[in-house]
């Protein structure tokens, strides 16, 4: 469900102002930012006994664990904490968890972690319902785009073999094999996609859709009562810019008198109120999300299996392994409890950043919204893994 979402970024800049007369030191070159929680580091977190767990925010944090299980033992953990078959024991304890104490399931098999300094930054999501329609019509004219068959990762010409590490960038191929970025938002505005026939829906509204795409699935319902549920397929490449911080530093929003209140419903009353600016400060955000038609049971994290109001999160894989449980202390005290990692987002990046998921509706929508909280976070890892980790 790749999503979306505000990115928080956090950079200290320290300027020394020095007399002329003064001695002018070399600079000091700070360390790089750790990539992975295992860099990051982790110490042992308080007991899960002391942490308040109650039986029904358990009870949800473990249906949404056994269904994460299939997934957690077939994939790679880029955290660098677990392998696949560390979490072998506790899923099969999970499936065979028949009516007992989910407290006691979780402090029988888990030990709670603190990564880097367990100082957490959590928002919200939520999955969206907008008016659309299957096909083109007067009032339903937005095209909600499928994945387009060009939009492939190869590397630039003009980037030597030497320096080609990690995954080869999100591109288009033109003709003598020039790989160059993918369609912008503002291009595809433009049209960049008609005419190709990747349309697979149409929604009425630009800026419900433009926020749909940030959170990354939602439903169209259509004039006949038809409800169509679209996922994430996929992004055009470019680097998500959250339009809330632009407005933001352009004073468009805040507390002061004519401001407009800091929060998602203040972002799309700002945008209703000043449409041609508007559309301009969305084309700010070249990321572009595709889509496909979800038949059953979803919406579906990035994980795979599907997101549950109240205990699903979305984190960032490198330092949370997905699938793992998530003990958060927030300011909100609505984000409180235990959550499971089953998602990721484009603005979900560093150590203890999280987005909590709050279902579809209008509540859900005022939650997601308006959430914002700063807070502590907890990894649960298996015992055996954190007496591993402890001991090396």
């Amino acid at each position: 469900m790749n999503r979306r979402r505000w990115r928080s970024a956090s950079a200290l800049l320290l300027v020394l102002a020095l007399p002329a007369c003064a001695r002018v030191t070399p600079p000091v070159t700070p360390l790089p930012a750790a990539t992975t929680a295992l860099a990051a580091g982790i110490t042992a977190g308080p007991s899960l006994a002391s942490l308040g767990l109650n039986e029904t925010d358990a009870s949800a944090a473990l249906a949404s664990f056994v269904e994460s299980c299939p997934k957690l033992l077939a994939r790679e953990d880029a955290s660098g904490l677990t392998r696949s078959e560390d979490w072998q024991g506790a899923c099969d304890a999970a499936s065979a968890w028949n009516g007992g104490s989910a407290i006691a399931f979780f402090a029988t098999h888990f030990t709670p972690v603190r990564v880097s300094d367990g100082a957490a930054f959590a928002t919200g999501y939520f999955e969206p319902e907008i008016a659309g329609c299957r096909t083109r019509q007067p009032g339903c004219e937005v095209p909600v785009y499928g994945m387009p068959g060009d939009l492939v990762r190869a590397w630039p010409a003009d980037i030597p073999e030497g320096e080609r590490t990690g995954r080869a960038p999100l591109g288009r191929t033109k003709e003598a094999g020039v790989h160059v970025p993918y369609y912008t938002r503002a291009e595809i505005d433009e049209g960049a996609l008609e005419g190709r026939g990747l349309e697979i829906a149409w929604a009425a509204d630009a800026i419900e859709f433009f926020f749909l795409q940030i959170q990354g699935s939602g439903r169209l319902k259509a004039p006949d009562g038809e409800v169509i549920r679209i996922g994430y397929a996929g992004q055009n490449g470019h680097e998500y810019v959250a339009i809330g911080r632009v407005l933001r530093e352009r004073g468009h929003l805040g507390n002061a008198p004519g401001q407009y209140p800091t929060s998602m419903q203040g972002i799309v009353a700002w945008l209703r109120d000043n449409p041609d600016e508007g559309r301009k400060v969305m084309q700010l955000n070249p990321s572009w999300v595709f889509f496909r038609e979800l038949k059953g049971d979803g919406p579906l994290g990035a994980l795979g299996v599907p997101v549950r109001r109240e205990s699903s999160v979305a984190a960032d894989p490198n330092f949370v392994p997905l699938g793992a449980p998530v003990w958060l202390d927030m300011e909100r005290d609505e984000a409180d409890g235990l959550w499971i990692a089953q998602d990721t987002g484009g603005a979900i990046k560093g150590a203890n950043r999280f987005d909590t998921f709050w279902g579809a509706g209008e509540d859900a929508r005022e939650i997601a919204g308006a959430m914002s909280s700063r807070g502590s976070a907890l990894v649960f890892l298996p015992k055996p893994v954190a007496a591993r980790l402890a001991g090396e």
